[in-house]
């Protein structure tokens, strides 16, 4: 006689989890892909719209915010505050540049499939935001961090993910929501005391923890300690209304111009790996393939349109800014696709009536499907650019 037994529904998920990681993840590999399409469509495939093995998507993505909080924090680890300062012109031309354009773009195409402007409005804002978290994730797997090009998108970045604060209160505005005066006065302090803290590293260019040399050699201590100094910026940070991802990657920087980054390194590391991973499984769970079938035309518009509208734009930016052409080519390439913070604008747009139903899976759905879509676009275009480059040496021998 057998004991009838109940399996756990959380040690199933985190086994079937893993085995498809691992079984992806040697696929992908193979192809030399990056990990991150493995996790999206692997959440593609065990969501509500997949099998179903997940119910609650909701807790899976606020784990997975910590995935992208602590992504944040170890890239401010490596950056440097003077050199980041250096490109502050090309961040602020580029981002502004892309915001307006993005908003023209669709509200020519929302002109043709009668759309209010207040959803054109917002669909602009989301197409205009790059994705930190992917990209970030990819300049490190290529070691583009400390090349001019890697240098000049991660400002970028940084730019779009500041200016996400003044397109909420426009969203909450459209809306019809007027922000209130406590909450703007909140955010500007914020916003002061992120300064504040990114010029006291700026001229110190060196500092000391207070409890380092006492938990040197205490690991248990160190992990407790690491991930203070993590969430304690990201805390901060948020406190001010200001997302909590910019507050960790200002604590990263913090951590730079310390003595103890090799020990927070090793601590947090496989912290890090684990919940980024959630982060992109929640991303593929929002996923409904049946949505994207049944309005395929409209999508694949818009899906061509961000592609091509942010690629040219930041393409031409960065060559004004005194990046070769490759370069240039490849850090549109790189900037191409909609961020995981467009998921903040399309869902406050949601819940103020901007956008309903339909509007907000369209939204959704696009975002998916360009983070989906971004590593195997990178990957083509460096490989035409390779391409490019043999044409042109050859010709040059032959020339000569």
């Amino acid at each position: 006689m057998f004991l009838s037994t109940q399996l756990d529904p959380t040690v199933t998920f985190v086994s079937i989890l893993a085995i498809l990681i691992i079984i992806f993840g040697l696929i992908l590999k193979r192809f030399k892909q990056p990990y991150i399409i493995g996790y999206i469509m692997i959440g593609a495939l065990i969501g509500e719209h997949g099998i179903g093995l997940i119910k609650d998507s909701d807790s899976i993505h606020h784990l997975g915010e910590i995935g992208i909080i602590l992504l944040l924090f170890f890239i401010g680890m490596e950056i440097s505050l003077p050199e980041l300062v250096k490109q502050w012109k090309l961040a602020v031309v580029s981002t502004l540049l892309q915001v307006g354009f993005s908003v023209l773009t669709v509200i020519i195409i929302g002109y043709f499939f009668n759309w209010n402007i207040e959803r054109s409005v917002i669909l602009g804002f989301v197409i205009a935001l790059s994705s930190s978290a992917v990209i970030i994730k990819i300049i490190q797997d290529k070691n583009l961090i400390s090349t001019r090009i890697g240098k000049n998108v991660l400002s970028i970045l940084l730019m779009q993910d500041i200016i996400i604060v003044p397109l909420l209160i426009i969203t909450s505005v459209v809306g019809g929501k007027e922000e209130s005066l406590e909450n703007i006065i909140l955010m500007v302090i914020g916003g002061l005391v992120v300064m504040a803290i990114l010029i006291y590293i700026y001229i110190k260019r060196s500092i000391k923890l207070p409890f380092a040399n006492k938990i040197e050699n205490d690991h248990e201590l160190q992990v407790f300690a690491a991930i203070l100094l993590c969430f304690g910026g990201a805390l901060l940070v948020s406190a001010f209304g200001i997302s909590p991802a910019l507050g960790a990657f200002v604590g990263g920087m913090v951590m730079h111009v310390s003595t103890a980054t090799d020990w927070i390194y090793d601590t947090l590391h496989s912290f890090r790996v684990l919940f980024v991973a959630l982060f992109f499984v929640s991303i593929g769970l929002q996923i409904d393939f049946q949505f994207i079938v049944e309005n395929y035309v409209v999508i694949t518009l818009v899906l061509l349109s961000v592609y091509l509208t942010n690629h040219f734009i930041n393409s031409f930016i960065l060559k004004l800014f005194s990046c070769k052409w490759h370069e240039a080519i490849l850090g549109g390439a790189l900037l191409a696709q909609i961020g995981e913070l467009s998921f903040l604008i399309s869902s406050s747009a949601f819940s103020l009536g901007i956008l309903g139903d339909f509007g907000y899976k369209f939204t959704i759905s696009l975002i998916s499907l360009t983070l989906l879509i971004s590593p195997f676009y990178i990957s083509i275009t460096e490989k035409l650019l390779k391409i490019y480059q043999k044409k042109k040496i050859m010709r040059l021998n032959n020339l000569s």
